[in-house]
């Protein structure tokens, strides 16, 4: 391969690769550009998205739904227009009534499959697991193993966390920005089932509930949602279960509780089982039609007496100490990567020009629900609207 067969080189086929590259490829310039992934295809960990349904954004884009360093420069490229990446794909969107935003079909393979499309004049090489990045004469060489892939004048590193590593995000691909002295912030799963105790829980397992489920530690409150709540063998799952794991697994001693039914409130509970009480049911059974029947047996053996006021307040706070997490291979992201003090606001190596870096493998991380994806898009948007303005 000769030198400066590429103008841009882009490590990694995921979102964020993928909106990089198309958004150069739509810049009308006529760049060569080649996007590479260790994986055998594009796009699988996006076409997984949302339960498959493709949940790229939400309506709420503001920056208290992302954690990480330096969330302003986050805010400033994620939270300008919910909207944005979703502009690549030239189909109509909209959202739930939680704010998400779909794809009108409601399918994530269907988003992939445009991407792959407007991928036309690029070259896409899959199956190559690019190893090292070398700087030399004013650009980059590129290489899986001692074999040059392609040297370009533009680097992107989009190549993903630790998380899923199904899809080829092992992790390993930090090397690649640490060898040109970048550091990482610690990793951790995020969006990812917990490990709880399970003495209370033995009996729920596969059952589902609305809860509202607050984590604290040492009576501060650390993270709050409202969702679907999963009982597992080895603890919780669900929608906010996910939510409130990105803010808690680098913390020690963590406790939830879940608030059963909260559209409604202690006292209309509580008079709800005096009425059943007085009908003559049995104790076990005294949110028998309130709650799941396994879950208000729960309830009630968790209080310890038929008092219909301590039930309520069993049920309004059924606590669970968490123990863990499934970890990496279970995460949807990675909490933590390269240190954002060490690039620009676009993007770019403050330590090699012409280095770019999108997505997951910088130290942002958003909540569930369609955040990590917005990330995702808008920060290889933002790398391809910079690399464009200087070719």
């Amino acid at each position: 391969m000769n030198y400066s067969e590429y103008d841009v080189i882009i490590v990694g086929g995921g979102a964020a690769g993928l909106a990089c590259a198309v958004s150069l490829l739509k810049g009308g310039k006529n760049l060569k550009i080649c996007l590479v992934d260790a994986g055998e295809r594009f796009g699988k960990k996006l076409a997984a998205t949302g339960n498959g349904q493709g949940n790229i954004s939400n309506t709420d884009m503001t920056a208290a739904h992302f954690h990480g360093g330096n969330i302003s420069v986050a805010e400033k490229i994620a939270c300008a227009d919910a909207y944005d990446g979703a502009k690549l794909f030239g189909c109509i969107f909209g959202a739930d009534d939680k704010g998400r935003i779909y794809p009108a079909g409601r399918q994530a393979s269907a988003l992939v499959d445009s991407l792959l499309h407007s991928l036309r004049g690029a070259e896409c090489v899959t199956g190559v697991k690019i190893s090292k990045i070398i700087k030399e004469n004013g650009g980059f060489a590129v290489y899986e193993d001692k074999r040059l892939v392609g040297e370009a004048k533009f680097v992107a590193l989009c190549t993903g966390g630790k998380a899923q590593k199904q899809f080829k995000t092992d992790g390993s691909a930090y090397a690649l920005a640490t060898s040109f002295g970048h550091t990482l912030t610690p990793l951790y799963p995020s969006l990812v089932q917990l490990k709880t105790d399970t003495k209370h829980i033995k009996a729920l397992k596969g059952i589902r509930a609305d809860c509202i489920v607050t984590a604290s530690c040492a009576g501060k409150t650390l993270a709050k949602a409202r969702g679907d709540v999963i009982f597992t063998d080895y603890g919780v799952s669900g929608n906010a279960v996910f939510s409130v794991s990105s803010y808690i697994t680098d913390k020690q001693n963590v406790t939830l509780s879940l608030e059963f039914l909260p559209d409604f409130s202690a006292a209309q509970i509580e008079q709800s089982i005096v009425a059943q009480k007085a009908a003559g049911r049995e104790d076990s059974e005294l949110l028998s039609g309130t709650l799941h029947n396994q879950i208000g047996r729960a309830v009630i053996k968790r209080a310890g007496t038929a008092a219909p006021r301590e039930i309520v307040k069993a049920l309004k706070n059924f606590t669970l100490e968490v123990c863990g997490n499934l970890g990496f291979d279970y995460a949807q992201v990675t909490k933590g990567g390269i240190n954002m003090c060490e690039v620009t606001d676009v993007l770019e190596s403050r330590l090699a020009r012409n280095l770019f870096f999108a997505g997951e493998i910088l130290d942002v991380d958003g909540d569930c629900g369609g955040y990590n994806l917005q990330w995702a898009f808008t920060s290889g948007i933002t790398v391809a609207r910079e690399i464009l303005t200087r070719l």
